[in-house]
Parts: C-alpha cells; sequence; structure tokens
C-alpha cells in the first residue's frame, strides 16, 4: 500500500517525501513560491474558508472539525485525484499550521489511507 504522510511546509525537504502536496487553500505565510519545494497544489481538497475560521486552530474544536471536514471531502474532485496519486507513490502532504496534531493534513491523511483500504 502506497504511503502519506504529513509535513509543515517550512519543514526540510527529505528524499523520503515522494510526491509533495501543498494541502492549504492559502499560500503558507511568509514562503516565496519559488522557495517552496512542492509537486503539486491542491487548494480545494483544503477545508473551507468557513470552516477553517470556525475552527480557529483551537484544540477543543478539533474532533468536531475533523468530522465537519470528513464531510467537506464526500464528492471532492480534488480528494479523489489525490487518492488516485497516492495509489500510485508516496506523498507527503504539505500544511501550514503550526500544530503539528490538530490540522487538517492528518484527518486529510487519515481519510485518505481509510479509502485505500476499503478497496
Amino acid at each position: 500500500m502506497a504511503t502519506v504522510a504529513t509535513k509543515r511546509a517550512l519543514d526540510p525537504v527529505d528524499e523520503d517525501d515522494g510526491y509533495r502536496v501543498l494541502v492549504d487553500r492559502l499560500w503558507p505565510r511568509g514562503v516565496r513560491k519559488q522557495d517552496l519545494v512542492h509537486d503539486e497544489w491542491l487548494k480545494q481538497v483544503a477545508p473551507s474558508g468557513a470552516l477553517r475560521r470556525w475552527f480557529g486552530h483551537d484544540p477543543d474544536r478539533f474532533e468536531s472539525f475533523a468530522e465537519r471536514y470528513r464531510q467537506e471531502l464526500e464528492g471532492n474532485e480534488e480528494f479523489d485525484r489525490l487518492v488516485e496519486i497516492v495509489a500510485e507513490r508516496p506523498v507527503t502532504l504539505l500544511y501550514a499550521a503550526r500544530d503539528r496534531e490538530n490540522n487538517h493534513a492528518r484527518v486529510l491523511a487519515k481519510r485518505i489511507e481509510e479509502h485505500l483500504s476499503k478497496d
């Protein structure tokens, strides 16, 4: 089974990263476009602006946020594309959030793994 990892966009590039996909709706603050090593930017797979604002990176809201975000991923064409990419090769999902535990990329990675394991 292909692997999917998560990493902050500002973390150093590693040879094990594989295909690097930025999964934020907004470009990471303070990062010049030419400085971020990535293969693709899938904006539409990120949480909606309304959900992101509601969450506000509040750890107490994370479980509810994760549930709502999973609902947003249903029928999302970029999610389907990302699942196909992960099925073919190792992928690292890049995100800008400071919190390494309570962020959408971890929810996304888990959802991709669940999706691939049922096939």
